[in-house]
């Protein structure tokens, strides 16, 4: 069987009027360009340097914002430090409507090389902070959305985001947590080569309407629907960081605006390729539209 290929922006329907949220989490990176990634012993020299929060969640909802021209909910928990107030005002900055379960823990931060051909490796410091449904936060505002994705939460906190029209989520929620919420998912979206994101056939009862396993260029895997192909590049890849979840967001926005599978499939794999020609997640995101 032949790819989907993805179709180009010009060839999809416009997006409807949508409310869309996210739950999930974030963490405050450090991006440091190198020209090759470090081996061990080997002292580099950073020619390019920048520290933005991000995070799954965080990326989901920027490209979110980007692709309605709305102000996304984002239900996540931060530090209640000076790093978590930073990243708050930064992300409200970036087009979303922030709703925090503020934490003693500090903030998770992250280091992130990328180098001259764009690859990166990513370490986390620190707890992953996520919002649980025993938080105060507004879970009601999820009842009436057409569309939520999730990085990071409680069993609880699942069962309040599948009262949206349309759930989908990373396998990065984790597997024992999906299992325990018992939910049924629109899409599992999630990165086929990265072990922390590995889903194989039966390994959620009930299996998710629709699996997309990325592979980068190679596109990815759809179950059921076979393989979609990569949109081609015309230039180098400057950073993968932040890719996978705008895909992922372009696939959540087009699933709740009732797209076709290759329409969705095309808008998530725009929004990817978009996110490779800028270093952090956010400098070069598809926007649609302006909130």
């Amino acid at each position: 069987m032949e790819p989907l290929l993805p179709l180009p922006l010009d060839a999809l329907p416009p997006l409807p009027a949508l409310t869309l949220a996210v739950v999930g989490h974030v963490e405050m990176v450090s991006f440091i360009g190198v020209e090759h990634l470090p081996a061990a012993g080997e002292i580099l020299h950073a020619n390019d340097f920048c520290e933005l929060p991000a995070g799954g969640g965080a990326v989901v909802a920027v490209q979110m914002a980007r692709l309605t021209g709305q102000r996304i909910p984002f239900f996540t928990a931060l530090g209640n430090d000076g790093m978590g107030r930073r990243a708050a005002a930064e992300l409200e900055a970036l087009g979303l409507e922030l709703h925090i379960a503020w934490r003693e823990a500090p903030t998770r931060r992250g280091i992130t090389f990328i180098d001259t051909g764009g690859e990166r490796t990513i370490t986390v410091i620190g707890e992953r902070l996520m919002p649980t449904a025993a938080d105060g936060l507004p879970w009601q505002r999820l009842a009436g959305a057409d569309g939520v994705f999730v990085t990071a939460t409680d069993a609880a906190g699942l069962r309040l985001a599948r009262r949206a029209r349309v759930l989908a989520a990373t396998p990065r929620v984790r597997l024992a947590t999906l299992r325990q919420a018992g939910v049924s998912l629109d899409a599992l979206i999630g990165s086929a080569a990265d072990p922390g994101e590995v889903y194989r056939p039966g390994d959620l009862e009930p299996a998710p309407s629709l699996y997309i396993g990325t592979e980068a260029e190679r596109g990815g895997v759809l179950e059921p629907g076979g393989r979609y192909a990569a949109v081609p590049r015309q230039g180098p890849v400057l950073d993968a960081y932040g890719a996978g979840d705008s895909f992922a967001a372009g696939v959540t926005t087009a699933l709740a605006a009732g797209w076709s599978l290759q329409d969705t499939i095309s808008l998530g794999a725009q929004c990817g390729a978009a996110c490779l020609d800028g270093r952090g997640p956010y400098a070069s995101q598809l926007q649609l539209r302006r909130c």
